[in-house]
């Protein structure tokens, strides 16, 4: 088995967010619309992408350096595992965003919901089909209590 892999960015994120404090904590607290730049060696792939209300962002936490594998998050004081969150310093950085797509101008999105910094690296893109990625009877952990 494999236990190192390199990724490769296909664009970037880009947003009027400078830093990680200014950042919403996920994309549904977000009205801020931003732009998903494909470079375009990868813009062929965006092909029906229009047709989507949403999308799901897969990008690399840029801007974190260490990781705890006890964290304490935005919404509680008491340590959990960093697994139990959506805390970005993480053992690998990545991130993930559900946003709206606004619209499509060659290999730029238009997209509303945007909870990342400014030139986030964007690792992938694929749509929300509610089908496929909405699950019925859900339980939220610790959270219950929270929301």
């Amino acid at each position: 088995m494999k236990t190192e892999y390199t990724l490769k960015p296909i664009g970037v994120i880009h947003s009027s967010f400078k830093n990680k404090k200014e950042v919403p904590i996920q994309p549904r607290f977000s009205k801020e619309k931003g732009e998903v730049e494909l470079f375009e060696e990868y813009s062929e792939g965006l092909k029906d992408i229009e047709g989507f209300s949403h999308i799901i962002l897969v990008y690399i936490f840029h801007k974190t350096k260490d990781y705890s594998l006890l964290v304490k998050p935005y919404l509680d004081d008491k340590a959990k595992g960093v697994f139990a969150t959506r805390f970005p310093n993480r053992p690998n950085q990545i991130g993930i965003s559900v946003v709206r797509l606004v619209e499509k101008k060659k290999n730029i999105l238009v997209v509303e919901g945007i909870d990342v910094v400014d030139g986030t690296p964007l690792l992938d893109i694929k749509p929300y089909v509610p089908p496929f990625d909405k699950t019925e009877e859900v339980k939220i952990g610790w959270l219950e209590e929270k929301l």
